[in-house]
C-alpha cells in the first residue's frame, strides 16, 4: 500500500515513520508512506497557505489554491488514490473505517491546520471526511499517525502473527472490545491470573475471554451512554 500524506509539518512524522511495527514495515516494503509539504504549493516570496477568513472570525483559513493544487500534483505520481481530508467535521472513524481504508491501494491524507479549509477546497475535492474522535487536535498530523498506525496493522506481514489483529478489540462481527488479558509472574501484589487461563482448555478459554469481551463491551457502552447525558 502507498499512503501520502500532505501537511506543513512534514518532520512531525519523522519518529513515528522509523519507529516499532510500522518502521519494520517500510523497511520490508509492506506500506510505502510519503510526505509531501504543502506549502511547496505556495505563491510569492512569502510562500503564505493561510489568510483571515471572509466575514470576521478568529484565526487563519488555509487558502484552497496551494491545498488544491498540492492533492492534484501528488495524485498524478500515481493512480489516483482515496482522499482523505482529516477534520472534526467528518465521519469519526472506527475499526470497520481502518477495515475499509486498509483495503484501498493508495491513501492521500490530507491534514488541515489552523482554524481549517476554505470551504473551496472540500467543494473542488469531494474528499472523505474522517474524524479521528469528537475533539479538537491543533492540526491533522496526528490524526493521520493515527489513520496510518490502525491501517498498516491489517496489511499483510506487518504484525508477526496476523491472529492478532483478527482479536484486536473492535475486529470481527461483533465488533467487541478485547477483554482482559494476562502474562508472568502468576501472582502480581495478591492478584492472581483465573485458573482457566493455566487449564489447557483451549474451549473454556475461548469461551471465558468471549464471556469476558461481551462483558466489557457492555462496560463500555454503559459508561459511554452515561457520559453524553445531560
Amino acid at each position: 500500500m502507498r499512503v501520502d500524506i500532505l501537511t506543513l509539518f512534514p518532520d512531525m512524522f519523522a519518529g513515528f515513520l522509523e519507529g516499532s511495527l510500522l518502521g519494520e514495515a517500510r523497511r520490508r516494503g509492506l506500506i510505502d508512506v510519503r510526505l509531501t509539504n504543502i506549502r511547496d504549493f505556495a505563491k510569492g516570496v512569502h510562500r503564505q497557505v493561510d489568510d483571515r477568513p471572509y466575514g470576521g472570525g478568529p484565526g487563519m483559513l488555509l487558502m484552497p489554491e496551494p491545498v488544491v493544487e498540492c492533492v492534484e500534483a501528488v495524485q498524478t505520481e500515481a493512480v489516483s488514490g482515496h482522499l482523505v481530508m482529516l477534520t472534526p467535521a467528518g465521519r469519526r472513524l472506527d475499526q470497520a473505517g481502518v477495515e475499509s481504508l486498509a483495503a484501498r491501494s493508495r491513501l492521500v491524507l490530507l491534514c488541515g491546520r489552523y482554524e481549517g479549509f476554505d470551504d473551496r477546497v472540500r467543494e473542488t475535492l469531494a474528499p472523505d471526511e474522517l474524524s479521528v474522535g469528537d475533539y479538537v487536535l491543533s492540526g491533522g498530523e496526528v490524526a493521520a499517525m493515527v489513520v496510518v498506525d490502525a491501517v498498516a496493522r491489517l496489511l499483510p506481514g506487518v504484525l508477526g502473527d496476523a491472529e492478532s489483529a483478527r482479536q484486536d478489540s473492535f475486529s470481527g462481527a461483533a465488533r467487541l472490545v478485547e477483554g482482559p488479558q494476562y502474562t508472568r509472574p502468576r501472582e502480581f501484589r495478591g492478584l492472581r491470573v483465573p485458573d482457566v487461563l493455566l487449564s489447557g482448555d483451549h474451549r473454556r478459554i475461548a469461551q471465558w475471554r468471549h464471556e469476558q469481551s461481551v462483558d466489557v463491551t457492555r462496560q463500555r457502552s454503559a459508561a459511554d451512554r452515561s457520559s453524553h447525558r445531560p
